[in-house]
């Protein structure tokens, strides 16, 4: 997979990258405990907030402006496994990353690609579903199990699937055909290996 990168630095040649896999190990702060390991006391915010205020002391002011670089929007899922930026060659700036469970095109995905393209001047979209879901073989029995464990049955749509290639397809249609997107026809959609760290390209229907 190749990009383009523009420089972020002003004027001059930009750089391109080959990105062939990516890694899905967890990065720890400096100190934390061993990988995956939960502190005893439970705080895992304050590790991350304490975490951040060693990024703090040596941040600096980047000067960007909240216009993507490449002018392209990233759906994916939430999974912890996928580490987007590392997986797409990307640089701080250089896109807008929108995520959920599923990666599912929603009322609100919507939403957030409307003003990442209308007001912020995206125009290309790309869709990132990945293998071993969490939403793969889940049905709308889980609303009826919460409805009864909690009395109140949610307003949302599991979302779940049983093909991961075409969940893609029918994400890569609700943009194309989405009336509030202004740019409609660099859209493409991928699933993502968690294993192999590739991605592999799904043809539209």
């Amino acid at each position: 997979m190749m990009f383009f990168v523009p420089s972020h630095s002003g004027p001059g040649p930009g750089v391109t990258a080959t990105v062939i896999v990516m890694t899905t190990s967890a990065h720890l702060p400096s100190g934390a405990p061993s990988e995956g390991a939960i502190p005893a006391d439970g705080s895992v915010t304050d590790r991350l907030v304490d975490a951040n205020g060693q990024y703090a002391a040596a941040f600096t002011d980047p000067g960007m402006d909240a216009r993507p670089v490449l002018q392209v929007a990233v759906v994916a899922c939430m999974d912890a496994r996928l580490d987007l930026h590392a997986a797409l060659g990307l640089e701080l700036g250089d896109c807008h990353t929108i995520r959920n469970a599923g990666g599912v095109v929603t009322d609100d995905v919507i939403r957030s690609l409307t003003v990442s393209q209308r007001a912020l001047g995206t125009r290309s979209v790309v869709l990132i579903h990945h293998s071993n879901c969490g939403l793969e073989g889940l049905t709308e029995d889980f609303r009826t199990d919460l409805e009864m464990e909690v009395g109140q049955r949610p307003t949302w749509a599991v979302e779940g699937f049983r093909n991961v290639d075409q969940d893609v397809r029918q994400s890569i249609q609700k943009v194309r055909t989405s009336p509030f997107l202004l740019h409609t026809d660099d859209v493409r959609g991928f699933v993502f290996d968690v294993k192999t760290g590739l991605l592999r390209e799904i043809e539209p229907a």
